[in-house]
């Protein structure tokens, strides 16, 4: 019997899957030592209290994990709620901040004939046109300033709900409290849901949760790969009024009512008491990214402010491009965003103080090259 032609990719898949246009995520080395500056992970390792809680956890073989998980992650909310100052019906968990950012497109934003677009910003986290083309969500992406701030006078539109990062990412610049607080107002005053993504918040600014109270359509979303060193564990969860927990929890409860595991949630709600620990490594990383800043504008790089663990920079007369490549050349992967604006920029992680020194080293060396046949030269092939 002669062997059936392979069938063409996607023969099989639905319309939805063939018009979906997935996030990328950034690159993961496997077979080269890198200096990782590319997917913002916290450089320090995750409080020592994370592991004992998961090994305490697997006490006895591992006989706990037979059972399912609380579906409803009670000890992680209260533990959240405290943290937070908020009581735990006003706290949602999920599998990573992408999966409760997924849930809350859902739960909050209509898709269909004659719904308002979802308004966030031109230049921002990827992955939100991508929800909202799971969702089939019409959207309208709002420019940046000519600074590559959030201007929210510009939300001031007909809408069907806004999402903002705070800081931006892949930019890192802060939202003014105020002018947030006065978009949530605004919504409010039109049924609209305003999330503030705050992945980034505990790096440089006030999480925007102290105020959900006054705003009943406010969402703060917020994950513990950044802040608390825990990209491995996958545990995001967000804060608002119980009207709004109980829409994602609608969601959740649609797909999955398992969303944590066991290990996860002992290790979360662990890294979520031990304050002391995450606000000193926090307070590192902080400090670090304004010496790093500041080396950089001394060498005529543009660096945009950041409160974020990462900066946004542009080399001096070299195309975007030609720098990620010759710092990769170097061991150090960053991340670039092939796009209008922004393709001469380069997203920089904040590493630790000597991986840094690394860095700014391989810039010097690389403005140190020289142009041959159109590109510049990395600083050994000059030689």
């Amino acid at each position: 019997m002669e062997k059936a032609e392979r069938e063409a990719p996607g023969a099989y898949w639905s319309g939805k899957a063939r018009q979906l246009e997935p996030y990328v995520p950034g690159e993961q080395p496997r077979d080269r030592k890198f200096i990782k500056l590319n997917t913002n992970e916290n450089p320090y390792p995750p409080s020592p209290r994370v592991a004992e809680a998961i090994a305490k956890a697997l006490e006895e073989g591992g006989e706990s994990l037979r059972l399912y998980p609380d579906p409803a992650c009670t000890e992680l909310r209260e533990a959240a709620a405290r943290h937070y100052g908020v009581k735990p019906e006003q706290v949602f968990a999920g599998n990573g901040s992408d999966e409760v950012l997924a849930f809350a497109f859902a739960a909050f934003f209509d898709s269909g004939p004659g719904a308002a677009p979802v308004l966030f910003p031109d230049i921002t986290y990827s992955f939100y046109p991508v929800y909202a083309g799971l969702w089939g969500l019409s959207f309208r992406n709002v420019p940046l300033t000519e600074d590559f701030a959030i201007d929210t006078a510009a939300y001031a539109a007909p809408n069907g709900g806004i999402i903002l990062p705070n800081p931006n990412a892949p930019t890192g610049r802060p939202l003014p409290p105020d002018a947030l607080l006065s978009l949530a107002e605004s919504q409010k005053n039109h049924g609209r849901v305003l999330i503030v993504d705050e992945a980034y918040a505990a790096f440089g600014v006030e999480s925007a949760s102290v105020h959900i109270g006054e705003y009943p359509n406010l969402l703060t979303v917020h994950t513990l790969s950044k802040s608390a060193s825990l990209a491995g564990l996958r545990v995001g969860f967000a804060i608002g009024d119980e009207g709004l927990i109980e829409a994602l929890c609608r969601i959740r409860d649609s797909f999955n009512s398992y969303t944590l595991d066991r290990l996860a949630l002992a290790g979360a709600k662990a890294a979520l008491e031990d304050v002391s620990y995450y606000r000193e490594i926090n307070r590192r990383v902080a400090v670090t990214r304004e010496r790093v800043s500041a080396a950089l504008s001394a060498l005529n790089f543009t660096v945009l402010p950041s409160a974020a663990n990462f900066i946004f920079v542009k080399f001096p007369r070299l195309p975007g491009a030609e720098a990620f490549a010759a710092l990769r050349e170097k061991g150090i992967l960053v991340r670039r965003f092939d796009r209008e604006r922004i393709g001469d920029f380069l997203r920089v992680s904040i590493g630790t103080d000597g991986d840094m020194d690394r860095f700014l080293a391989a810039c010097r060396e690389i403005l140190a090259g020289k142009m041959e046949d159109g590109r510049w030269m990395l600083d050994e092939e000059a030689r």
